[in-house]
C-alpha cells in the first residue's frame, strides 16, 4: 500500500440518492482496475473516490458519467497523486 497511484475524488449533484447510484457505480468499478469507494452525502450529493493507474481511473469516472448521466447535474472533480488507500471499491 505504498505505492503512488493517481486518485480522483468526484462529487455528484443531480438526482443522485435513492437512484442505485452507489449500486451501479460499484457494478461499473468490476470492470476497471480501481480501488475506492462510493458514497452518499448529507447534503444530497454523492462522493465518488477512485485510485489507480490514471487511465484506467479516468476511463471508470467516464464510464460511471456515461451510465449514469440521466441522474447528473452537476459533477465537480479534484485530482491528485499519492499513496495508495484504499484495497477495494465498495460503498462506503
Amino acid at each position: 500500500m505504498d505505492k503512488q497511484v493517481f486518485q480522483l475524488d468526484c462529487w455528484f449533484e443531480g438526482h443522485v440518492q435513492g437512484v442505485g447510484f452507489r449500486y451501479q457505480t460499484v457494478a461499473v468499478a468490476k470492470g476497471f482496475e480501481v480501488t475506492g469507494f462510493v458514497r452518499n452525502l448529507v447534503d444530497g450529493r454523492v462522493h465518488l473516490y477512485a485510485e489507480g493507474d490514471e487511465s484506467e481511473v479516468v476511463a471508470f469516472k467516464d464510464e460511471v458519467i456515461s451510465e449514469l448521466k440521466s441522474y447528473i447535474r452537476k459533477t465537480e472533480l479534484e485530482t491528485g497523486n499519492g499513496l495508495r488507500s484504499c484495497q477495494n471499491f465498495r460503498i462506503g
